[in-house]
This record gives structure tokens, C-alpha cells and sequence, in this order.
């Protein structure tokens, strides 16, 4: 019987080379980050040349997501057929292109334009980066590894905001653009010559020269080489293609409970990353001051990804991800509460960005577990791109309350609701995994004897 590198490499030791592979992944979220906010990041300066109204720039700030959640939902698959290496260096090159072209745009229409094209390129290689990063890992740090590579959207907001600063003070907005798209097209290079194909995929799919590149990664993974390439069962009686086929052999429910899930969690996060600003400084902060609790969220967010992944190590993703929901309902509640008093705010910022953004890093840690190697792409990008319609919507249902006369405090309260919401839809859907793990093995063991 051929040995399994995949079931070899789940209970090894990682070595350099795997947590070289995950960096290469935390690099591409980074770049991500900037490509996402970039426009945040130029609003003012965009919306002061063109004169444009707040209906014109709200379509510009959705505009990436909605290329996003397309990109996830129907770019993303392509990666179970074509594979995850081919399809991040495509995207790159979509997302690396339209962000220069977006420097040399005319009005707004062209900049909307571009920005959807970004954003198709993004959610392609989200998608298809969050499953590199978990096919590299070993069982036990498969949830670190993808909750770091979480981390780059972040530490890319972060020090984008920063770098858009002084371009925007020297050289324009056009500059941000252009910084950003010739950074991703640097990022297309570097993963050209170092970023590797899924092991998984070669196993699974078996594309020319399958047997070479899986020994040559078994190699530089210390993993035993195989003679010869493991034998696929293909099933016939389940001919469905693309997402349908995340509704076959008992996956249905887990993957309604998991698209729930990012739906939840990205419309309380959106809420939280796009409003905070402005309600504080409505409700007595100065404009400097809203901005800060902002960025201090933004900052605080790059340890909860990493931190989410660390107790996943020992304990149970599925369960970490529920304790985190139920903080993070708690905080925003204690948050909104805090607003008169300008440290603990603050100090409560930094830890309402640890834990919501932890609990977005939980949802990429907890997806890829739940379906194998020749849908998780699939599976992946289609969650994420069902949860990129809570992020559009969470903007809009919160300016209709506030138009509709809801207190913007009361509004925290209502957005915290999101999260527990969350909880029921992670431990539904740790049920359906425990029972579906056990049906498989039941499975497995009938056969075997």
C-alpha cells in the first residue's frame, strides 16, 4: 500500500520549510490588506477632486467589496481545478494591474470599475492562500498556521494607513494606487520563484508530473518519498461540479451552518471596523480621537488572529471561536459604555480589535477542515464570499437605523446581537463535523475489514 504523505505530514513535526510556505501566505494577506483599503485610505482626497456626493462614495467603498465576494465565490473554485499556486499568481496579476490602472483613472465611474476588478483579483487569493496555509500545516498547528496568515490583513491595514498618510501629503492620492498595485506585482514575482503547489492537490488531482513534484515536496517537507501515486477513488454517482457539490455526501447543513457563520461575523466586524470612527465622534470624541480608536482596533487585531490560533493548538477550534463570539458581544457592549472616559476607551479598543478580529481568524481557521482537498477551495471562497454579503450590508442596514432615528450607542447593542448569533451557527456546525468525522470513520472501518 503506497504511504500518505498528507496523513504523514499531520503528525510530524513541522520543519522551516512549511512555516516558510505560511509566511509566503501572511505575505499575500498584507498585500491584501493595503489592496482592500486603499480606498478608506484616499476617500477624502478622491471625494475633495471630483466633488463627489456621499452616495457616490459609499459606491466607491463597496465597490472592492463586491468584486470580493465575487472573486471568492466564482475565482475561488477554479483553484480545486486548476490548482492554488496558478490561481494566486493570476489574481495577483488582476489585483496588481487595476490597482494601476486605478492611479490613472478619470472619474469616478473608472475608479469604481477598477476597484471591483481589484477586488475579484482579492478574493481569489484569499480564499486560495487561507487553504495553502492549512494544506502546509501539521494537525495540531493547522489553526495557528492559518489564524498567522490572517494576521497579514491587519498588519496590511495597518501599516498601509501609514504609508497612504505620507504618499497622499507628498504626491497625491493617485500615488497610493500605484504603490499598491507595483507592491503586488512584486508580491507576483516573489510567489512566482518561492510559493509552492498544494501537496493535497497533487495527491488528490494528479495533474503531468504529479509523481515528481509531490517526491520533491516530500523532500524539502521530510517526508518519505513514494514509489508510485495513490490510488484516487473517483465517485460516480455523484457527478455535481462547483459549489454543488458542497451540498453532496452529508456536507449540506455544515456548509448553510458555516456560510451563516461568515455572515454573522463579518456583518457585526464590518460594523465595527467602518462606524466606530464616526459614532465616538458624534457622541463628544474629537475627530482625532475617533480616528485613533480606529487604528488602535486595526493594531489590536493583529495579535487576536495570532492568538486564537495559539489556544487552537491545545484546544478545539470550534470552541475558541465560540468563547471569542461571546467576548466579543460582551466588549462591544462595555465599549459603548465607555465612550466618556478617553483611556478606557482606547483600552477597550485595542481589545475589541484582538477579539473581533480573532473571531474572522477563527472562521479562516475553522473552513478548511470541513471539506476535503478537491473542494476546499471551493468550499473556502464560497463562505467567505457569502460572508462578504453581511460585510456589504452591515454598512447600510446601520446608516438606515441611524437615519431612522436609532441612538448610535443603542446600535452597538443590536450589532453585538450578530455575534451571538454566531455562537449558535459554530457549535450547530461543530456537531455536524463531529458527526459527519464519525460517519467517515464508521465508513472507513466497514471497508477495511
Amino acid at each position: 500500500m503506497v504511504q500518505n504523505p498528507r496523513e504523514e505530514m499531520n503528525n510530524k513535526t513541522m520543519n522551516r520549510y512549511q512555516w516558510f510556505v505560511i509566511g509566503i501566505c501572511v505575505l499575500l494577506n498584507v498585500i491584501d490588506g493595503f489592496d482592500v483599503l486603499v480606498m478608506a485610505f484616499t476617500a477624502s482626497s478622491v471625494s475633495a477632486e471630483w466633488g463627489l456626493t456621499g452616495a457616490q462614495l459609499g459606491a466607491l467603498l463597496s465597490a472592492g467589496l463586491f468584486g470580493m465576494g465575487a472573486g471568492s465565490l466564482f475565482l475561488a473554485p477554479w483553484a480545486d481545478k486548476i490548482g492554488r499556486r496558478p490561481l494566486i499568481l493570476l489574481c495577483l496579476l488582476i489585483s496588481g494591474v487595476s490597482m494601476i490602472a486605478a492611479s490613472l483613472v478619470q472619474n469616478a465611474t473608472q475608479l469604481g470599475i477598477m476597484r471591483f476588478i481589484t477586488g475579484l483579483g482579492i478574493g481569489g487569493i484569499l480564499a486560495s492562500s487561507n487553504v495553502i496555509a492549512s494544506e502546509y500545516a501539521s494537525l495540531r498547528w493547522r489553526s495557528l498556521a492559518v489564524s498567522l496568515q490572517s494576521t497579514g490583513y491587519a498588519i496590511g491595514a495597518t501599516i498601509g494607513g501609514m504609508i497612504a498618510i505620507a504618499l497622499i501629503s507628498h504626491f497625491g492620492w493617485r500615488s497610493v494606487f500605484l504603490a499598491g498595485g507595483l507592491t503586488t506585482m512584486l508580491m507576483l514575482v516573489v510567489a512566482y520563484f518561492t510559493l509552492p503547489e498544494s501537496l493535497d492537490y497533487l495527491l488528490v488531482k494528479q495533474p503531468k508530473n504529479a509523481l515528481d513534484r509531490i517526491n520533491h515536496l516530500c523532500q524539502r517537507i521530510g517526508l518519505t518519498r513514494i514509489p508510485q501515486l495513490p490510488e484516487v477513488i473517483h465517485n460516480t454517482a455523484q457527478p455535481k461540479i462547483g459549489i454543488a457539490k458542497l451540498f453532496t455526501a452529508g456536507l449540506g447543513l455544515q456548509t448553510i451552518f458555516l456560510w451563516l457563520s461568515f455572515f454573522f461575523v463579518m456583518f457585526g466586524f464590518y460594523f465595527v471596523m467602518s462606524w466606530t470612527p464616526k459614532i465616538l465622534t458624534a457622541n463628544g470624541m474629537t475627530t482625532e480621537q475617533g480616528v485613533t480608536a480606529g487604528v488602535l482596533i486595526s493594531a489590536g487585531g493583529m495579535f487576536g488572529a495570532a492568538l486564537i490560533g495559539l489556544i487552537s493548538a491545545r484546544v478545539r477550534i470550534f470552541y475558541v471561536q465560540a468563547a471569542f463570539l461571546a467576548l466579543t458581544a460582551i466588549l462591544i457592549l462595555l465599549f459603548v459604555n465607555s465612550t466618556s472616559t478617553l483611556t478606557i476607551a482606547f483600552i477597550l479598543s485595542v481589545f475589541l480589535g484582538v477579539l473581533s478580529n480573532g473571531c474572522v481568524a477563527g472562521l479562516y481557521a475553522m473552513s478548511p477542515s470541513i471539506y476535503e482537498a478537491d473542494v476546499r477551495a471551493t468550499g473556502v471562497g464560497s463562505a467567505i464570499g457569502f460572508g462578504r454579503i453581511g460585510g456589504i450590508l452591515s454598512p447600510l442596514v446601520a446608516g438606515a437605523f441611524l437615519d431612522g432615528g436609532i441612538s448610535s450607542l443603542t446600535l452597538y447593542g443590536y450589532y453585538a446581537g450578530a455575534f451571538v448569533l454566531a455562537i449558535m451557527t459554530v457549535l450547530s456546525l461543530s456537531k455536524l463535523q463531529n458527526k459527519h468525522a464519525a460517519q467517515l470513520n464508521f465508513q472507513s472501518s466497514t471497508v477495511s475489514s
